[in-house]
């Protein structure tokens, strides 16, 4: 090992690689057929608590921050904590919520001269944006802001509604691949249900719970809880992009759950990967903390297709 470096480091690099996933256990489009040609790719986070730093990917981490660009405040009239007294006029600083670099999502799709994603949003309540926090993404060049980035921390704001405060947390970005589940064509999930059912008595899992994902992720299909509302773009009309999604919701056993995660007491037993659980001693540090609503997401959306890449959000819960 290089002079240094200690074994607990090591383990903390591995753990902000790619995880380690158990293989889809049946062909998706062989069984049926009908989803030939929806299956994406997806890239999940696996958000953990931990000590990002601004050079690093992170959920609720500090950012790498321009120190000429002041940090974005919200002073949007209407957001309010529920069950509180009135903000008042006094501007709330917005919250770190993503940092992205394109080293370690090599499937995401940065715009020219970019290399970072940051989003970050107002953690109030916004009536009018879905009654859900108010964001804001900017892609960058890390190059340009290394020799410049401020030091110290960033404001915080005065007042906030628990539910949109993130904890800093690692990810480990993993390209996997997803089938839809809300995202289904029209009628097709009423078409194939007897057989999803059948393909759960026959073999013991639903085809919702190996083939779809519904967690933090960049590309694949939006973690929807509700019905989807894909944005078009205001500018051109075409529908728009699904970036990531920020979920409440992490797997805590199944197919999706890392093998490095797994209670070691199922080594050596017969547990499919299906039904596998969480160590029970690593559960503490799953997820970023938010409950967004009630176990919701917030989707975020863009358009290639016209100039500065236009973005928009939807949330459910």
């Amino acid at each position: 090992m290089p002079s240094g470096h200690t074994q607990q480091d090591s383990a903390q690099a591995r753990r902000t690689g790619p995880r380690p996933l158990a293989p889809i256990p049946f062909e998706v489009e062989a069984a049926f057929p009908e989803l030939t040609g929806t299956v994406r790719e997806v890239t999940l986070l696996y958000p953990r608590a931990g000590q990002p730093g601004p050079d690093d990917s992170s959920i609720g981490g500090p950012l790498l921050w321009p120190a000429d660009e002041p940090w974005p405040m919200c002073a949007e009239p209407d957001h309010y904590k529920p069950l509180s007294a009135p903000v008042g006029p006094e501007p709330v600083a917005m919250v770190p919520v993503v940092q992205l670099y394109a080293r370690n999502v090599p499937n995401l799709v940065f715009p020219a001269g970019t290399d970072l994603l940051q989003i970050l949003w107002c953690p109030l309540v916004h009536e009018d944006d879905q009654y859900a926090a108010n964001p804001r993404l900017y892609w960058r060049s890390s190059a340009l802001i290394a020799a410049g980035a401020t030091a110290g921390e960033p404001p915080r704001p005065h007042t906030a509604e628990g539910d949109y405060l993130p904890r800093p947390c690692t990810v480990s970005p993993t390209p996997a691949v997803e089938y839809p589940n809300w995202d289904l064509p029209e009628g097709l999930g009423e078409l194939l249900d007897e057989r999803f059912e059948a393909l759960k008595d026959e073999r013991g899992y639903d085809y919702f719970e190996v083939a779809t994902t519904q967690q933090s992720k960049v590309g694949g299909y939006p973690g929807w809880t509700q019905p989807p509302d894909w944005p078009d773009c205001a500018g051109c009309g075409t529908r728009m992009e699904h970036l990531l999604s920020v979920t409440a919701t992490e797997p805590g056993m199944g197919r999706w759950l890392p093998l490095d995660d797994r209670d070691p007491r199922q080594d050596g037993d017969a547990t499919p990967s299906w039904r596998a659980e969480a160590d029970p001693g690593a559960l503490v540090a799953f997820g970023h903390g938010m409950d967004l609503g009630d176990l919701g997401g917030m989707y975020f959306f863009v358009c290639r297709i016209c100039p500065d890449t236009p973005y928009t959000h939807r949330y459910d819960c």
